[in-house]
């Protein structure tokens, strides 16, 4: 259960009378609403309220739940004075509280700013201490904008018109009792379903607030009740503190757990090595091999050798049959794309940009086009084929993305281009793997958005292990990335 479903359900055992227990002795709802009538008829025989229209009786279907035999269902019109109004001198300070200065939540606070009567007892709702207001509009309803006003200057204010204001009589009922079941899920759920207006601009409805069905209990089990409340929610906010930080590992979890097997794989840890399997330096010396005869028949271009890899480079051990090499030395040829932005065309083949495999994957919704003679007259080297590897080097750099389909398409120079020749899968997750971020991060150059280079990802330094071991690598890591996106956070905290 979330914090927030927690509080809740507090909130909601404490207007269903489960919350304490009842005291017969403290007399019953009933007497408290007759005490309250009386009171409410003598205000109004004095001219300090005006009569009110009657409601209609309770009917039995619109009861929403049981309440203890001691309570009393009733109307919040009955029992309460409705969006008063202030008489006061014109100069007199008072408080000014705009929705801003309203706390949401199940907080019970604002602030407010000093003004003279005059400028704001117009177009504007009046309250005064011990006055409860709530939001009635949308977000602000529902976000649970409510308060009982406290240290007004000189006892009163206004503030925004979409505040509802409730005036306890004589201190009859206990505005704090009333205010968490403004908070409570019955009263803003009800509310929702009551909501009229535009999309945006959506209120309660204007009756909903004088209509809508109050549980009463005596008043000794109301202060009680919220006695109860006021001791349970600073334990719950402990418990919200607990459970955020435990949301924030969880959320993080999965992630760190995917980066540290890819560390392992590269690392050699994660499957044992098989003398049998021959070495990564048997493997390096095969594709060069493969390499040379691309090259002698045309398919490929000569490239300048890449530099040894020295002694300080070597970020990590790795087991005795594996080499480390350069990620240019294993690859067919790596290229970007064309750097100067190509005529677009309406249709045509697709031209992808850095937002179209930012996730990860091949993007084609609302991709660029250029024409077909464009996309002709690129080198092969710079076309993509299923089987090959992109990866983005500029402003969000580091992402690899698998080519899995045959659909042509070219792409902008901020996206290089691998053609793989040994295993695509182990070169794929050596490229999601941390050591190729360090890389990127430690060659990025530039300022706004920064740029690996094509010389710099040549040069990148990847570990080597034989293709079967690349394999049983590979076949590990498909075994147990499903197991890490399972994760799942605990239904709780068993303790605090």
């Amino acid at each position: 259960m979330t914090p927030a479903q927690l509080k809740s359900s507090i909130l909601q055992l404490a207007i269903q009378g489960k919350l304490v227990p009842q005291i017969p002795t403290e007399g019953t709802g009933e007497e408290l609403y007759q005490q309250i009538q009386k009171e409410k008829q003598a205000l109004i025989k004095s001219g300090k309220i005006k009569k009110e229209k009657p409601l209609p009786p309770i009917a039995e279907d619109e009861i929403p739940f049981e309440i203890p035999e001691g309570w009393r269902w009733c109307r919040i019109q009955d029992i309460a004075i409705l969006n008063p109004k202030n008489d006061l001198p014109d100069d007199l300070d008072t408080a000014f509280i705009p929705m801003a200065l309203v706390g949401d939540g199940y907080k019970n606070e604002h602030t407010f700013e000093i003004k003279k009567w005059i400028e704001i007892k117009k177009g504007f709702t009046h309250f005064a201490n011990n006055d409860i207001g709530f939001a009635k509009i949308t977000p602000c309803f529902q976000n649970r904008k409510s308060v009982i006003f406290h240290n007004l200057v000189n006892g009163y204010g206004a503030g925004t018109t979409e505040l509802s204001i409730v005036r306890i009589i004589n201190n009859s009922i206990s505005n704090k009792y009333m205010l968490w079941f403004f908070k409570s899920e019955y009263f803003i759920s009800n509310g929702i379903k009551s909501f009229t207006g535009t999309a945006g601009q959506q209120r309660i409805h204007k009756d909903y607030l004088a209509t809508c069905l109050f549980p009463l209990p005596p008043l000794a089990e109301q202060r009680r009740i919220v006695a109860k409340i006021e001791a349970l929610m600073p334990l719950i906010d402990r418990y919200d503190k607990a459970w955020t930080q435990l949301e924030a590992i969880n959320k993080k979890f999965p992630g760190d757990l995917k980066k540290s097997i890819l560390q392992m794989a590269i690392q050699g840890k994660l499957v044992p090595q098989i003398p049998a399997e021959g070495t990564g330096e048997e493997l390096y010396q095969q594709i060069q091999k493969e390499k040379q005869a691309l090259i002698k028949s045309g398919k490929i271009k000569k490239e300048k050798p890449l530099p040894p890899i020295a002694e300080d480079e070597i970020p990590f051990e790795i087991p005795e049959g594996w080499r480390w090499c350069r990620l240019g030395e294993i690859c067919k040829s790596i290229t970007d794309g064309d750097h100067q932005p190509p005529p677009q065309t309406s249709e045509g083949v697709p031209f992808l940009v850095i937002s179209n495999v930012s996730n990860g994957q091949l993007d084609f919704t609302n991709t660029r086009f250029v024409s077909k003679e464009y996309f002709n007259s690129l080198s092969n080297d710079r076309i993509a084929e299923s089987g090959d590897i992109l990866f983005t080097v500029t402003g969000s750099y580091g992402i690899p993305i698998v080519v899995n389909t045959n659909r042509i398409f070219c792409f902008q120079r901020h996206i290089s281009l691998l053609k793989i020749i040994c295993n695509l899968d182990y070169i794929y997750i050596t490229l999601l793997s941390p050591i190729i971020k360090e890389q990127c991060d430690k060659l990025a150059t530039g300022t706004a958005q920064k740029t690996v280079g094509l010389t710099a990802l040549r040069n990148m330094i990847i570990p080597l292990p034989p293709l079967a071991e690349q394999r049983r690598i590979v076949t590990k890591i498909e075994e147990l990335m499903p197991l890490c996106d399972r994760l799942k956070k605990p239904v709780g905290l068993q303790s605090l």
